[in-house]
């Protein structure tokens, strides 16, 4: 599946959304992709289809139940950029 759209959420858009749509951009184009989009939004815009792949924290675990492991990561801490490194990876091949 190519990833196109990146979306960070967290819980009123602003806060950690913002931090983790910061970093997240850093560590895609660090691995090659500038071509993907991120943004960042509230829990509520999380469904199939909004985005390719949903970035959120592990606080916010329960919101993608739904959303496919494929289409999602999890975050153990949303400030480690080396473990959103790890995952991303993961996900972008």
């Amino acid at each position: 599946m190519a990833i196109h759209k990146i979306l960070c959420c967290c819980g009123s858009g602003l806060g950690s959304s913002l931090i983790v749509h910061m970093n997240t951009e850093e560590v895609v184009k660090k691995l090659g992709h500038p071509e993907i989009e991120v943004d960042h939004s509230t829990i509520s815009d999380i469904h199939e289809g909004a985005a390719d792949l949903f970035v959120v924290g592990g606080d916010l675990a329960d919101f993608v139940n739904n959303i496919p492991d494929d289409k999602k990561i999890v975050l153990k801490n949303i400030l480690d950029k080396n473990e959103l490194e790890e995952k991303l990876k993961a996900h972008l091949g």
